[in-house]
């Protein structure tokens, strides 16, 4: 297995491999992993880590990924493992995502807009606190097909697409058609498991699946499940979300 440390962006949120990653970067720990990744030269990769904290771990957030500010210290004073607990590498799942910042803009205030891409599944080994923000230590995970993993793909974007009727209506114009899906089985698996409407420790049950054909068995039956439950609703707020470019947030 390839190994590497790189900087730790905690999310309260999964982060799946080809799936987009906006960020609003205002705390100064995280501002100073970007002026970090800044003097990556733009030929190479400005890789980050990031993984999901764990239910009940974190303070309430009040932007992506940031603990609450009003019951901590301001955020120019946060250590780099505030909020986390005495000991981080407990507080997060430990299957996460690497992410390449393509973007990385700073704006007057001195806070980011960031634009990344999940590359490569990855698990948490230790995590280190000693420096201006987190880093930790990963391992790369390789992702196998499993058996039957291009059947189960077909049978899962049949099932979404049902899923997206039943959000959006029978009437809805703007659905993604069959034109715009993939038809490789690991990316099939990775859009469906970031476009529906799960919550984390489901999101991240599917991240960590051990295989692909593992991964879109699994959604096979949470895809047909809620929308069975979708056929029973009245209505749905969440309707927009068929609307809208996918990504995790």
């Amino acid at each position: 297995m390839t190994t590497a440390r790189l900087p730790l962006f905690p999310l309260n949120a999964v982060l799946f491999p080809g799936l987009v990653l906006p960020l609003n970067v205002f705390e100064e720990r995280y501002r100073a992993m970007m002026r970090e990744l800044l003097k990556t030269d733009e030929d190479e990769p400005r890789r980050f880590a990031v993984v999901a904290i764990r239910d009940g771990r974190e303070t309430a957030p009040t932007a992506v990924g940031m603990p609450d500010t009003t019951s901590a210290p301001d955020a120019t004073d946060r250590g780099p493992a505030d909020g986390f607990g005495p000991d981080p590498v407990q507080t997060f799942h430990r299957v996460g995502c690497i992410a390449d910042a393509a973007k990385i803009r700073e704006r007057a205030d001195g806070s980011y807009e960031v634009l990344a891409t999940g590359t490569t599944r990855v698990r948490l080994l230790s995590v280190d606190a000693s420096g201006p923000y987190l880093t930790a230590d990963f391992e790369e995970l390789d992702e196998d097909a499993g058996d039957e993993a291009g059947a189960l793909a077909e049978g899962v974007l049949r099932a979404f697409r049902s899923y997206q009727k039943r959000l959006a209506g029978a009437s809805e114009r703007s659905l993604t058609t069959g034109a715009d899906l993939p038809d490789d089985p690991s990316v099939v698996s990775y859009l469906v498991a970031a476009a529906a409407v799960l919550d984390i420790p489901t999101k991240q049950r599917l991240l960590q699946a051990p295989d692909t054909a593992t991964r879109l068995r699994e959604e096979l039956t949470l895809l047909r499940s809620e929308t069975a439950v979708i056929r029973h609703l009245p209505s749905l707020p969440a309707v927009d979300l068929t609307r809208a470019p996918t990504h995790p947030n």
